[in-house]
């Protein structure tokens, strides 16, 4: 299957039952300060406790991911903090987006959560800087088989 692609919020849309896992893109330095890891951090600090637990700025957390699940309206939510690039700095014209770090991360949500509705943003391609044609590929390549869906973000 084919990745599938809807308009709308990943996280509302999670926490209404239209995933069982979501998916964002984490640096190593235990942030989540910014885009859509802010607001999962706001929304669900579950997800920020877990990723408070890893080593601040450990390089080997890329390509790694960590999980949390909640509860909402009796409906179990996964959320994976998917350590996707190393800094969070911005610097005019260096991408953060670590290509590699995204294929094994999603190698490993393939693993955890096959046969499961996995939902995503377009992890490494915003504050990140990376090249969504490449990264949308990586991850059809790695949940090939799978229920997974590209949320663009439409308030």
């Amino acid at each position: 299957m084919l990745m599938n692609i809807v308009d709308g919020d990943l996280i509302e849309l999670g926490a209404n039952g239209a995933f069982d896992v979501i998916v964002h893109g984490c640096n190593c330095f235990n942030t989540m300060g910014a885009g859509i890891a802010k607001l999962i951090k706001d929304r669900f600090p579950e997800a920020y406790e877990v990723d408070l637990k890893t080593e601040k700025g450990d390089r080997g957390k890329l390509g790694t991911i960590t999980t949390a699940t909640v509860e909402c309206d009796g409906r179990p939510l996964t959320i994976v903090n998917a350590y996707t690039q190393f800094d969070f700095r911005r610097v005019d014209g260096v991408v953060n987006a670590d290509y590699d770090a995204i294929r094994r991360s999603f190698s490993l949500i393939k693993t955890e959560f096959g046969g499961q509705r996995i939902g995503y943003p377009m992890i490494g391609a915003g504050l990140a800087g990376g090249d969504w044609d490449v990264i949308s590929q990586i991850i059809d390549d790695e949940l090939v088989g799978e229920n997974h869906t590209l949320v663009r973000f439409k308030p």
